[in-house]
């Protein structure tokens, strides 16, 4: 059987892209093949851009009105194709069933809120701002805007973005992941059926070099990214060279801090599926566990090494494991293992105990599959390699704190600022830690912080390095220019 070749999507249609490169599209769970993605150049993303920027008049001419009917098409067609959707992330990407179910409800809340633009969109007026003289604010559209994404959440970080930069009357390119391609083959198809007009969305599949060519192209606005930090500080950078906007969003360690009043057993269920969830490969997954005393760094131990030990490592997709909740998948790919296999290495030289090597897990009948069992450090001091790496995968340290000051300047020392968490059951902790962590989402009692649609999304330090957050009403900001009008009318005759 042949093996399907993926499509760019370009002016309101599907291209064959005229290329000798091309990338294999493969099930981590398996290791087999699943699709071949076209390495576009940086003439293919030219050609989308162009498109995009020739129906940006018309475009950001139509009434908001009309512009977001089509986004409510799109909501009835994604809701239509939902679990055939998840699926194929499932497949590609090796979450699991309910982590994709989950990712395809906030897509689906994304779009939702995308359509209350004409509300998100309204500027502001001030009637005599001086004699006779009134004052307004204008929220303008202005131009073709672009999407890096990342293998991750190849469904729900589009959705972040490109919603509400077409509602507010830009044109958009998506760049996904060359790792998971196909499940936004599979949405722009609904977004082909929903009718837009030609340019207004573009897919451009490509590996570093199409995301590099949408930098660099001169009639690109602004660009939106999301995956490591120091990719970010790419992007961030060449957007200032060519003075583009950007939202460049890197990586994370986050943090999850247990006081010594925490409901352990409610804690312990939580941290599983935050540490463990997407087989740890999540901005917002916890990797790093601050126990404060020692009496709460021994329960903790004791009972998360207990609990991780069943934690059900299979391929996503086995009808065995439908019906769990919880199922660590595999991980990308082969050079994802292989990092977190050296990272495994390097916490045992730096002299943290191992107390659970995931790295011996086998899958029957998946023996080509990526797949990484729950891994533990205990014993895990500050400023560890370990402890300061995003390693991205399903690796937890747990290191010991003497009070919450100490556990605060643990996270605040850290290069990164996504998310944390703390349980506790005082207000008086739960107060100091919100205002006094510098993250961008906090958690309290919640082991994954990530906010509703609604609210916007991001970190703090190398985790963001742009001041306009994803999603919501927040990001409106990003796609609109404010336009500041000063107007008086004199009598006539």
């Amino acid at each position: 059987m042949a093996t399907r070749r993926l499509r760019n999507y370009v002016n309101g249609g599907w291209i064959e892209v005229q290329t000798d490169e091309w990338i294999e599209v493969e099930n981590p769970a398996t290791g087999k093949v699943i699709a071949q993605a076209p390495l576009s150049t940086a003439e293919d993303v030219g050609r989308a851009v162009e498109a995009a920027a020739a129906a940006f008049p018309g475009w950001s001419r139509t009434p908001v009105s009309r512009r977001v009917q089509y986004l409510f098409r799109l909501l009835e067609l994604l809701r239509r194709d939902e679990a055939c959707i998840a699926r194929t992330l499932v497949e590609e990407m090796g979450k699991s069933v309910p982590d994709a179910e989950a990712e395809m409800k906030r897509a689906v809340e994304n779009l939702e809120i995308a359509c209350a633009m004409p509300v998100l969109q309204q500027g502001d007026k001030l009637v005599d701002a001086a004699a006779e003289i009134d004052g307004e604010v204008l929220r303008v559209p202005l131009g073709v805007f672009g999407l890096i994404a990342p293998f991750n959440f190849p469904a729900m970080v589009p959705f972040w973005f490109f919603p509400y930069a077409i509602a507010a009357g830009n044109t958009y390119v998506v760049k996904p992941s060359e790792l998971v391609p196909c499940t936004m083959q599979r949405v722009t198809e609904l977004i082909d059926e929903a009718g837009l007009p030609p340019g207004v969305f573009n897919l451009v599949n490509g590996d570093r070099r199409a995301g590099e060519a949408l930098v660099e192209h001169p009639l690109v606005k602004g660009v939106s990214f999301v995956g490591s930090s120091a990719a970010a500080r790419k992007v961030a950078e060449g957007c200032a060279r060519t003075g583009k906007r950007y939202q460049a969003m890197g990586g994370a360690k986050n943090h999850l801090v247990v006081m010594p009043d925490a409901k352990i057993e409610h804690v312990i269920r939580n941290m599983i599926t935050s540490c463990y969830g997407c087989a740890g490969q999540r901005c917002m997954a916890a990797s790093a566990i601050v126990c404060v005393g020692d009496a709460t760094y021994r329960q903790v131990c004791e009972q998360l090494l207990a609990a991780s030990r069943e934690v059900i490592v299979a391929d996503p997709l086995d009808p065995k494991v439908a019906g769990e909740a919880m199922v660590l998948g595999p991980v990308i790919s082969a050079k994802a293992q292989r990092f977190i296999h050296e990272m495994i290495e390097v916490g045992i030289e730096e002299g943290a105990t191992l107390a659970l090597d995931g790295r011996r897990v086998v899958v029957p009948g998946r023996e080509g599959g990526h797949y990484i069992g729950p891994t533990i450090f205990t014993d895990v001091r500050p400023g560890m390699r370990i402890h300061t790496t995003e390693i991205f995968g399903p690796v937890v340290v747990i290191l010991q704190a003497n009070d919450l000051d100490e556990a605060i300047g643990i996270i605040n020392d850290g290069a990164y600022g996504n998310g944390a968490s703390i349980y506790t059951q005082s207000g008086y902790y739960a107060r100091r830690f919100k205002l006094e962590a510098r993250v961008g989402m906090v958690g309290i009692n919640v082991g994954i912080p990530a906010p509703v649609a609604a609210l916007p999304f991001g970190g703090m330090k190398a985790s963001q390095l742009s001041d306009i957050k994803a999603q919501g009403r927040s990001v409106v900001r990003f796609f609109t220019d404010e336009r500041i009008v000063t107007e008086r009318y004199w009598p006539e005759g």
